[in-house]
């Protein structure tokens, strides 16, 4: 069978839909086989040729020759199989080249239902490998629908999924229309296609975005060493350079903050401190506290844990509102950090070294 329509449309489905032709011909070919058996009640001895330089689909039946009336399916009688070739011979194979169009209306009906679904199939499983591929990264979405319980999101390639409104940040914009950053964190396949769980108050979200707009974490220079997060309301970011002549914090917030507004425009508000990480403690417990002004540092580097002295009028700025500044300091930093007063350290007669008061000006 010629049929040149048939494979410029195969180019054609192939590019519009984002498929692979050799999974198309797959289609097509079990198509055209199951035809085949609804025509002559079997397909054991049937195979599919495509030529494409030929622009040809050929259908084959091979029937092994035997000597009297045949008892299988895909034999032949020597006396049939002389009328199509006189020199041949029981024990050898006879192949009849089959017409398509000798299948019959059902069976015809029959292929192309197999092909129509095998697309939607394809298509299933082609949007599932982009998302899945994606997992754990952050893509852009836009709000098609919302009630009181949920947003719909937009994630391209005709697939929408369901962001509970727990998942969004206080101070996203939710109307239809408004496009967000979300992380991507699970994919699955399911009956009716690929599945996307996204949320915009994982920590990672953050991490994500700021890798995005800083090429020297891309190219490993630097390093996010700690992150916590706050959703909605703020996080604190360790990051460490492994260049002494590249500053790790500068990178990540670039000239005039333009790197970093990027993120904070992501996240629409949110208050991300970035600071530097350290090998020495006493450094990176000061950094984490950021902007809280520390008098002293006595860490117990075998438990990770540290006493942190501060005046007794920064003690409340120090902890933050319901202890938000310091839970996150130490869940970015690795350390329990245990935050005390002049008042209170002297009262429960805990010795320090003060730290250079120049250093906290």
């Amino acid at each position: 069978m010629i049929s040149k329509q048939f494979f410029e449309a195969l180019d054609a489905v192939a590019q519009e839909r984002g498929l692979e032709k050799e999974k198309i011909l797959e289609l097509f070919e079990r198509g055209l086989l199951n035809a085949y058996k609804k025509a002559y009640h079997h397909n054991e001895n049937a195979r599919v040729e495509f030529n494409e330089e030929k622009n040809e689909i050929q259908i084959y039946a091979d029937y092994l020759v035997v000597e009297k009336e045949p008892e299988l399916a895909d034999q032949i009688g020597l006396k049939e199989a002389r009328i199509e070739r006189k020199t041949i011979k029981v024990g050898e194979t006879l192949t009849r080249k089959i017409t398509p169009k000798d299948f019959g209306r059902i069976a015809a009906v029959s292929a192309k239902q197999i092909l129509t679904q095998g697309l939607k199939n394809l298509e299933r499983e082609k949007v599932y490998e982009i998302f899945k591929a994606q997992e754990n990264e952050t893509i852009n979405a836009e709000i098609v629908a919302l009630n009181k319980d949920f947003v719909t999101l937009d994630l391209g390639h005709d697939l929408e999924t369901s962001l509970p409104r727990k998942e969004l940040l206080r101070t996203d914009e939710t109307r239809i229309g408004s496009r967000l950053k979300v992380y991507i964190t699970k994919v699955e396949m399911t009956t009716k296609g690929a599945k996307v769980f996204v949320s915009r108050n994982d920590k990672n979200l953050v991490k994500r975005l700021i890798e995005q707009v800083t090429p020297e974490i891309a190219d490993g220079t630097v390093e996010i060493m700690g992150l916590a997060r706050d959703a909605g309301e703020r996080s604190k970011v360790a990051v460490f350079s492994h260049d002494v002549n590249v500053d790790p914090v500068g990178s990540v917030v670039g000239y005039k903050g333009s790197r970093i507004n990027e993120v904070l425009a992501a996240l629409q508000g949110e208050r991300v401190d970035i600071y530097e990480w350290s090998k020495d403690p006493i450094m990176l417990i000061k950094n984490a506290l950021e902007p809280a002004k520390i008098v002293a540092i006595n860490p117990n580097k075998k438990e990770k844990t540290a006493i942190v002295i501060v005046n007794d009028k920064d003690f409340t700025s120090a902890i933050g509102s319901k202890g938000q500044n310091v839970r996150l300091a130490a869940q970015s930093s690795g350390w329990k950090i245990d935050i005390k007063s002049i008042t209170d350290a002297k009262e429960m007669g805990i010795n320090y070294r003060r730290i250079d008061v120049e250093s906290n000006a």
